[in-house]
């Protein structure tokens, strides 16, 4: 009987760490899923700055005579880019803006095409 007593424990052990590895592994996965804040407010502010380069990229285009299809195209493309929301007010406020800007130059662009 030694045999079956040990077995019993054995089999205890088994079903109990079962569903505890389940749970290590959901838990690691959805701490995958989420995206940490501090990479949020990176990711906003990048995109921030690239739209900021893109501007700047229009502008010298602009300012050398050029049409600038190619900054704009670049510009319509960065402000689709799906912007992280930060629980900075300021910061969102500041990205609002640098959005309002490149939407009026895209806007812009698009009376010049118009008129010619």
């Amino acid at each position: 009987m030694p045999s079956a007593g040990s077995a019993a424990p054995a089999s205890a052990t088994t079903s109990a760490s079962a569903p505890s590895a389940v749970t290590d592994v959901s838990a690691l996965m959805a701490l995958q899923g989420v995206e940490d804040v501090t990479e949020r407010r990176r990711r906003a502010i990048r995109r921030g700055g690239g739209l900021l380069d893109r501007l700047d990229e229009l502008k010298l285009a602009l300012l050398a005579g050029e049409a600038g299809d190619g900054a704009l195209e670049r510009l319509t493309r960065t402000l689709r880019e799906e912007r992280p929301v930060d629980a900075d007010a300021e910061l969102n406020n500041l990205l609002d803006q640098i959005d309002l800007r490149a939407a009026v130059e895209l806007a812009k662009a698009d009376l010049r095409r118009s008129a010619a």
